[in-house]
């Protein structure tokens, strides 16, 4: 009888260790679910102890005949290389083409004229975490009567900037007059990501993408928005991700052009050997199969081949850094290689990296003269040691889901395609993922009508369900 109490004492001890451990287990689960707002300091030496000046100034680009005439002298001093015969762009940037981008950088491209270009929608700087963050906003010029604009955040990557929306501006704010539904109209907000373009650089070590997605969230509650949507590609698409992890009760809706995922599993792996003959057991459809296989030369040899760059990023950006941020010509050649191959690979078997098909030299010179100018080229790198250097899949972010309505607009040029079946194990709530029928990496540059009208298509499911309530 009491070996049978004794026993009956244990096995109620187990079940109430059992029972403690799956409790633990929900609770530590649902306590995860939001990602902690980063708190930081990026600002020179020690953080003060008086209160941070909230104020929101305007600003405006400006230039000086002493900045241009340090630069013509720069490209009139340049050395070039001869390239190899019949190499194109498949060793960097052709030398040969780079020759008359600089000739054409020196002759006929008018910065001056640009600047006003820059300026012809409001800008605006605010001290965020010891820094100045700049930011384009952008309001509607009409609106329907008795209807509000949708707060639109839109971020960027690299080696972009807030100049990439330019085009896609006003198909958002003003969509009727450019042929698109007006059913939802935006304000749109570009911010510069600390250290690129003309926002201050971070003066400390560790400023990574749930860095600038916690100061992004702190810009949007600054205007005056508690709600608001997201959009984003490139790192753009990381910082977004982590500003839906860190407000999901804010953030409406997250769109985006890049969808990439980090922590995979072995289903991934069975799905990289099996999904070219299996594809309906992976929730591959047609397109996918057509996009990544064979996995071998879509997948594993193109990441090898074009991510050499984001190795040295990622663990000695100062020191390529230096040299670019001294020489305009080497900023543009390592500039120009990527709005080449990042927005079709086919491009490299052309000697002018088919630059001109899709972009006009006046677009691709201002975003080079936007990192040449603020000197930010340097900075600008560091972000990928920022956020790579503990490994990928290390990260707190990686693991935890997203669970705000998303919405993807996969192109068919990006580098690496990610299936609607691998982005939904990330991003729980899909609402609308599409095929775009053109385009690559640089999409609200490149195709910014397609890119809107996915936007608006989104938004307009996500309002028209409250689908933003549900979630």
């Amino acid at each position: 009888q009491v070996c049978s109490s004794l026993a009956g004492i244990m096995l109620l001890e187990i079940f109430l260790a059992l029972g403690g451990i799956i409790i633990y287990f929900f609770l530590s689960k649902k306590k995860e679910e939001k990602l902690p707002f980063k708190e930081g300091w990026w600002g020179r030496g020690q953080k003060p102890d008086t209160e941070e000046d909230t104020t929101v100034r305007p600003f405006k680009v400006e230039t000086t005949e002493e900045e241009l005439s340090d630069l013509f002298r720069r490209l009139d001093q340049a050395r070039f290389t001869e390239p190899l015969e019949d190499s194109c762009f498949r060793y960097g940037t052709n030398s040969v083409y780079l020759r008359k981008v600089i000739s054409y950088w020196k002759n006929q491209f008018n910065w001056k004229k640009q600047v006003e270009v820059l300026n012809k929608y409001p800008q605006f700087k605010t001290k965020i975490q010891g820094i100045d963050i700049h930011f384009v906003h952008v309001k509607p010029p009409r609106l329907p009567e008795g209807r509000s604009a949708e707060p639109l955040l839109m971020v960027h990557g690299w080696p972009g900037s807030f100049y990439e929306f330019y085009r896609i501006i006003p198909l958002l704010t003003d969509p009727a007059s450019h042929g698109l539904s007006d059913e939802h109209v935006f304000e749109v907000i570009c911010p510069s990501i600390p250290g690129y373009g003309f926002s201050e650089a971070p003066h400390k070590k560790g400023f990574n993408s749930v860095s600038a997605a916690s100061i992004f969230h702190e810009l949007m509650l600054r205007l005056g928005f508690n709600n608001f949507y997201t959009q984003g590609g490139d790192w753009g698409w990381l910082i977004c991700t982590n500003l839906a992890q860190i407000a999901p009760d804010r953030v409406k809706g997250l769109h985006l052009n890049l969808a990439s995922v980090t922590n995979m599993g072995f289903t991934h792996l069975l799905s990289v050997l099996l999904g070219r003959y299996l594809p309906g057991l992976f929730g591959f459809q047609d397109e996918d199969v057509r996009r990544m296989f064979p996995f071998l030369e879509k997948g594993l040899y193109r990441i090898l081949l074009e991510s050499g760059y984001a190795h040295i990023q990622a663990t000695k950006p100062d020191s390529v850094g230096c040299g670019l941020n001294d020489s305009p010509v080497g900023l543009a050649a390592y500039i120009l290689e990527k709005f080449s191959t990042w927005t079709d690979l086919e491009f490299r078997h052309l000697e002018d990296g088919g630059l001109e098909k899709k972009f006009n030299l006046d677009d691709l010179l201002t975003n080079i003269m936007i990192y040449w100018v603020s000197g930010c080229i340097v900075s600008s790198m560091r972000f990928y040691k920022e956020n790579l250097q503990k490994g990928i899949g290390t990260q707190k972010h990686e693991r935890l889901t997203v669970q705000v309505p998303t919405g993807i607009a996969s192109f068919p040029n990006e580098v690496m395609h990610t299936p609607q079946a691998w982005a939904q194990k990330k991003y729980t709530n899909i609402v609308s993922f599409h095929f775009m029928p053109r385009g690559g990496h640089f999409a609200a540059l490149e195709e910014p009508e397609l890119l809107a009208e996915d936007i608006l298509q989104f938004v307009g499911k996500v309002e028209k369900e409250q689908l933003w309530r549900k979630k």
